[in-house]
């Protein structure tokens, strides 16, 4: 019907779980509404954000519960209605017109599962362009872009697919890590969930890129309504014809799968991630040889994170240069950084590289929930060191990050008040490490647990001094001797917790 209003309301798992699903379900049964499910533009504090197309705008009303529903049609909602939760027209709202917006620029604007939605916003456009270009082309777009692995380790993404392509093999894979296991971190899940057509899309252009004809996506299994998103538009790439056999007639032959994970935070680490895709332990693998030229089955493979080849579609459409525009020095593009912890404004906010902690905390993030002073920040999830309210002037990138001892790995950035018990922060570094290692190393295995021993001691005022040598000892044997980041960084958090905040380990 022509009157039909449209009301985006996200199907999200944050907004699911904050009454989502009710908020859709009851304004669909209203007459002459039309209930689009989009995903979620990442201002994870104002979920359900609720949007409503009045003309050429679509004015957001947020956070809307499903009891608010009666007072707010009541109010000329549908119409774009003044009410104590309506924010104005989405594209108005300080926290989204402030970001740089480029993997993400989909995300809460259409459909996820849409193909149609998903073409005229560009979508495909990246691998059309790949097929019109050639292989080499992708490649030193790739290059010239600058791109970087997001999962955390940071390297060139040029430079990785490069070496698959150049290595022999019948067949090759291409591997999406989404075992996004970071605190603090969920920014692969609102890709995947607000446009997974888009991670599609660059999984299907690096395969065309090395000669890789099967995909994997290795899905943490904490993720159910992720795995429904995926599934369905696995299904709709299928069936219009652009995943599988001789795609749109290219006589290129790629298909994807989804593979659950088994719930370990080891298995975020590459070679983990391979085993447990064989279907074995996810245990982590000596290196060399490279995942690149032995991965998966022992073939050439590429790996890399969701948001990573999220990055990939639009840098073939719009082109290498453009992406390389954002950023700082080697830290080219943007990153998704992630905002939780005691924070008063939660989400999830794209900016190019270069940008301080402070405006991230303090601009986007409305300082801490409580009101109380930042104490510390923990980025790059459990093993990232934690920095001092004296350092929150400090650059995001990943080079000024390296130098103070610190990392910005999958862009979490968890914040805590002036209350927080550093000790206990660094007791819990260790603690983690403990549940988690995947017992291949001695220096994992038993350090994170002789470290528990050992805070607890400084703690209790047992042989201090001595303790705190033996504690600093002991991570040098984890960074030295721990064959992944699981031990070898471990030590990061513990140290800058025992380095800038001595106090709270003398009580």
């Amino acid at each position: 019907m022509s009157n039909q209003v449209t009301v985006f309301v996200p199907r999200e798992t944050s907004a699911v779980s904050l009454g989502a699903h009710d908020v859709a379900e009851k304004l669909a049964a209203v007459e002459n509404v039309n209930v689009v499910r989009n995903g979620s533009w990442g201002a994870s504090w104002l979920e359900p954000l609720v949007e409503v197309v009045v003309g050429d705008d679509r004015i957001a009303y947020g956070p809307v519960e499903v009891g608010d529903l009666d007072s707010l049609l009541e109010a000329g909602f549908l119409t774009g209605g003044k009410h104590p939760l309506c924010l104005g027209p989405i594209s108005e709202i300080p926290y989204l017109k402030n970001q740089e917006r480029w993997t993400f620029w989909r995300c809460g604007l259409i459909d996820p599962i849409s193909i149609a939605d998903f073409q005229a916003h560009k979508g495909f456009a990246g691998l059309q362009k790949a097929f019109e270009k050639g292989p080499e082309y992708v490649l030193d777009q790739i290059k010239t872009s600058g791109l970087r692995g997001r999962g955390g380790a940071g390297f060139p993404t040029g430079i990785k697919w490069q070496t698959v392509a150049d290595t022999e093999g019948e067949q090759k894979y291409i591997t999406c890590n989404a075992d996004e296991g970071d605190s603090g971190t969920f920014s692969d899940r609102l890709l995947m969930e607000g446009d997974p057509l888009n991670l599609i899309e660059g999984m299907i252009i690096a395969g065309f890129a090395v000669g890789a004809s099967k995909g994997y996506i290795y899905l943490r299994s904490e993720y159910p309504l992720t795995r429904r998103v995926l599934t369905k538009a696995l299904l709709a790439a299928r069936d219009s014809g652009w995943l599988g056999q001789d795609i749109q007639g290219s006589g290129f032959d790629f298909d994807i799968d989804i593979h659950i994970g088994g719930g370990s935070y080891v298995c975020g680490e590459e070679t983990a991630m391979l085993e447990s895709l064989e279907g074995k332990a996810g245990v982590i693998r000596y290196k060399p040889p490279l995942p690149a030229i032995e991965g998966l089955f022992g073939k050439p493979t590429v790996v890399n994170n969701v948001v990573t080849l999220g990055s990939v579609p639009l840098i073939m459409a719009l082109g290498a240069e453009k992406y390389a525009e954002f950023g700082v020095g080697r830290s080219k593009g943007t990153l998704a950084f992630q905002l939780a912890g005691n924070i008063k404004r939660g989400g999830m906010v794209e900016k190019a590289f270069g940008l301080t902690l402070r405006e991230l905390i303090e601009d986007f993030g409305g300082g801490t929930a409580t009101g109380r002073p930042v104490r510390a920040v923990q980025v790059g999830g459990p093993l990232g060191a934690y920095l001092t309210a004296e350092q929150l002037d400090t650059p995001l990138d990943y080079e000024a990050f390296a130098e103070m001892g610190g990392m910005i790995g999958h862009g979490g950035i968890v914040v805590f008040d002036d209350t927080v018990d550093m000790a206990a922060q660094a007791r819990f570094a260790m603690e983690f490490c403990a549940i988690e290692s995947c017992g291949k190393c001695t220096p994992c295995r038993i350090g994170s647990v002789r470290g528990v021993e050992v805070i607890d001691r400084i703690v209790s005022n047992e042989d201090r001094e001595e303790n705190i040598t033996l504690l600093n000892d002991l991570c040098d044997t984890m960074i030295d001797g721990s064959l992944c980041a699981m031990g070898g960084m471990t030590p990061f958090p513990v140290r800058s917790a025992l380095e800038s905040f001595p106090e709270d380990f003398n009580k």
